[in-house]
């Protein structure tokens, strides 16, 4: 299951059933779990842990150094989960001491030409698009979609259920369940197709959007629109997450739509 032109560390640690293509390089702190298959021309560098049943495709990098000129060799990790897709030249960087690891989770898709910076923390279920570009320490929820050629600054949060279009600018923090578009990134209503695929129901559907009118429609400012979201909306799972990511954001969340080209982001 292993080329005889790979260059594999001994002590590095390689489950069974694991198929490694030839010209690949991993080094010795290593860790690949069962079933995983790592294509030609990768290289995994030390700190790498990569889960069960992954698809590594050619040219891909995996936890090398960060690009941050503070990092001083220590050692710090990059996590992969299991089921995890990762497509030709992905580059996923180790994380530094700030945060001591970079992690992407399991069942994601991670499509070609991908950067994720060091101390990033990507969920499960994340797709990002071809040629996403993520600074350091963003944090990415469970179930997003990142549209291609889209660029997220340093330290942005993105929530779950959200789906950003391609090409877009991110920065500020975009609130979970949400679609965002246009140039600056607005609010641009739920991710209702992605919701109903996923099992959300109308009613549930319904408590969603009319938490977002409070904030983005109705012309309030957002520690009134939360004020109001509490008077009106029982507690849920779903009015929770959108209420304790708004009041946690320390970049502020995407604004509203005005139809005008200059709206601010």
């Amino acid at each position: 299951m292993v080329s005889e032109l790979t260059v594999i560390d001994p002590r590095a640690k390689i489950g069974s059933n694991v198929k490694i293509d030839a010209f690949t390089t991993i080094h010795e702190d290593v860790e690949i779990g069962e079933g995983t298959w790592v294509g030609p021309n990768v290289t995994i560098f030390n700190g790498a842990r990569i889960g069960k049943n992954c698809k590594i495709y050619p040219g891909a990098v995996i936890s090398a150094d960060p690009q941050d000129l503070k990092y001083e060799g220590e050692e710090t990790f990059t996590f992969i989960g299991d089921n995890t897709i990762i497509r030709e030249y992905v580059t996923v960087n180790k994380g530094t001491k700030a945060a001591g690891k970079t992690e992407v989770g399991s069942n994601c898709l991670i499509m070609a030409y991908v950067h994720v910076a060091h101390d990033c923390i990507v969920g499960n279920n994340v797709i990002l698009a071809n040629a996403v570009t993520l600074a350091g320490h963003i944090t990415i929820k469970d179930f997003a979609i990142i549209g291609g050629l889209t660029a997220i600054h340093q330290f942005v949060e993105i929530g779950s259920h959200v789906m950003i279009s391609g090409g877009s600018l991110v920065r500020k923090d975009v609130p979970p369940f949400a679609k965002a578009a246009r140039e600056p990134l607005t609010y641009n209503g739920i991710n209702s197709i992605g919701l109903k695929r996923r099992g959300f129901t109308d009613e549930k559907l319904s408590e969603i959007q009319g938490i977002y009118r409070l904030i983005y429609l109705q012309g309030h400012s957002t520690t009134k629109a939360l004020s109001l979201v509490n008077e009106q909306f029982e507690d849920t799972d779903e009015k929770n997450e959108i209420v304790n990511f708004i009041q946690s954001s320390s970049r502020g969340i995407i604004k509203g739509y005005t139809g005008s080209d200059n709206a601010k982001s």
